[in-house]
């Protein structure tokens, strides 16, 4: 893996600034879903099969992160939760990096790194999945 840091080119894409306002896009439409008091969704899977999908408890955990409730987030979905720091982390770096216009961290990966990236992500939706899978019936 390689680290560096620097300026953003003058033909590149800011991915600093589309992933920032892509989630702070979606946190202000879950903010006016639930001004609006409309439902959450519904998940299909857990509606056709009876088990929870990978994603299961995700809705109820980002609103229990929102409310600082941490461990009721990890309770319904550990992954989400993970998810919700990551990004959280990610904004506050990107937020930086746009105000004060400093290089920004590029991470690259040989092929047999991405390769491992891609298994831990895919051994990480597993275990949640299994996780989910564990809890008692009727818990989503």
């Amino acid at each position: 893996m390689q680290l560096s840091w620097r300026r953003l080119a003058p033909d590149e894409s800011n991915p600093e600034l589309l992933w920032l306002s892509v989630s702070l896009g979606g946190l202000a439409a879950a903010a006016t879903w639930r001004a609006l008091h409309l439902p959450w969704p519904h998940c299909f899977f857990l509606a056709i099969t009876g088990h929870p999908c990978v994603g299961c408890g995700g809705t109820r955990a980002a609103v229990q992160f929102f409310h600082a409730n941490f461990s009721a987030s990890w309770h319904w979905n550990p992954l989400a939760f993970v998810f919700l720091c990551f990004i959280t982390l990610f904004d506050v770096y990107a937020a930086i990096v746009l105000w004060l216009r400093v290089p920004r961290l590029r991470i690259g990966f040989t092929a047999a790194e991405g390769n491992w990236v891609r298994a831990v992500v895919i051994c990480l939706l597993a275990l949640n999945w299994m996780y989910l899978l564990s809890r008692p019936a009727g818990t989503f």
